[in-house]
């Protein structure tokens, strides 16, 4: 079997080890006589596959006792919701900003809970840029202030962490793990598992603890963060299977140094995909240099007409998923953790021999 390098943004990559040991593992776990798939989740094997997942986590991001760690459903786009029925109080507003389709989205789901205050957009700027932190105009009685650290579909994202008096919410669903964080800097972080965690179905929350508990009442008991914290996220049944991986995700990242040594190969991976575009006529990447994402690149062809050739010749050559979003256009490579080196090395290969022929 020869496999090919996926620049998917969702479902997205997952490290080759950790589905060698998955395969290993999908008939008989650990001499059980069953997959872990088809054991109860209140079993002691599960329960400890899930305590470890967490205790590799924690240990990866340094997250202290003073936030709980969720394992949930319903991806990111369920906490656009479960965020402002937790946090925002009948009568208080939330700021947010916005920086792209998901911080758009996640504002139309707010609005449906309370007042919200959009503080800064780069809409004008067709989400090329991240908007200046002197020209937002935050509420200093906000309940909370929301915003989306890196945008997979535009390709912007932020460098820096905002400086705020309200508690800081972030939906890192592509940039969480791919580089070191600090935790303690933020009163809530949620992640859809299906870039840089596991497989699609899973979803993370961080929450700071004095944080639940505040919930509005018509808030939906599998949305409430306290409940499902009081319930180590086994209110109903958990996402099982996908736990697992996750766990196998985190001891991977464990083994291969940790997040200093995860943010390097990163870094080193995006310039050199940066730096193949910047350097040709043939390919332009639309977002400012200082607002680039590490994750994911997007790229126009200077000949629209050549984008089907150029899908079809990388598939050819085991390049896959690198059509750009339909709300964009163009290409679009994400690199998260998973995606190796070599595949950003080939991809390069491959777009300069295509300029070179097609140029």
């Amino acid at each position: 079997m020869t496999r090919c390098y996926n620049f998917c943004a969702g479902p997205a990559a997952l490290p080759v080890p950790v589905l060698e040991t998955a395969r290993d593992d999908m008939l008989e776990w650990h001499g059980k006589g069953m997959s872990l798939m088809e054991m109860s989740h209140r079993s002691a094997e599960f329960i400890g596959v899930a305590e470890r997942a967490e205790a590799t986590l924690r240990e990866l991001l340094g997250i202290s006792d003073d936030y709980a760690v969720l394992f949930l459903q319903g991806g990111a786009s369920t906490q656009f919701a479960a965020v402002p029925l937790n946090l925002l109080a009948e009568g208080a507003s939330a700021d947010y900003v916005n920086t792209g389709q998901w911080s758009k989205k996640a504002i139309a789901e707010a609005r449906r809970f309370g007042r919200i205050n959009v503080v800064a957009s780069s809409e004008d700027t067709r989400f090329s840029t991240i908007p200046p932190r002197d020209t937002w105009s935050t509420d200093p009685n906000a309940a909370y202030l929301h915003y989306t650290p890196n945008e997979t579909i535009g390709g912007v994202e932020f460098h820096w962490i905002p400086e705020t008096g309200a508690p800081l919410v972030a939906d890192m669903s592509s940039t969480i793990l791919s580089r070191p964080l600090d935790v303690s800097r933020f009163g809530m972080i949620y992640a859809g598992a299906q870039k840089n965690i596991g497989p699609a179905g899973l979803t993370l929350v961080i929450v700071r603890r004095d944080l639940l508990g505040h919930s509005q009442p018509h808030c939906p008991t599998m949305l409430d963060w306290k409940t499902a914290a009081e319930n180590d996220s086994m209110y109903n049944t958990p996402p099982t299977f996908a736990v697992y991986l996750a766990g196998l995700v985190f001891d991977w990242l464990k083994e291969l140094g940790g997040l200093p040594a995860m943010a390097e190969i990163n870094r080193r991976k995006a310039a050199k995909l940066y730096a193949a575009i910047d350097g040709s006529t043939f390919y332009a990447n639309p977002v400012e240099v200082p607002s680039r994402s590490l994750m994911n690149v997007p790229f126009t062809l200077a000949d629209s007409s050549l984008d089907k050739p150029f899908l079809e010749e990388a598939e050819a050559r085991g390049l896959l998923n690198l059509k750009g979003h339909r709300s964009v256009g163009g290409m679009r490579a994400s690199i998260y953790n998973a995606v190796p080196e070599e595949a950003v090395d080939a991809l390069i290969a491959f777009m300069q021999d295509f300029e070179q022929r097609k140029g």
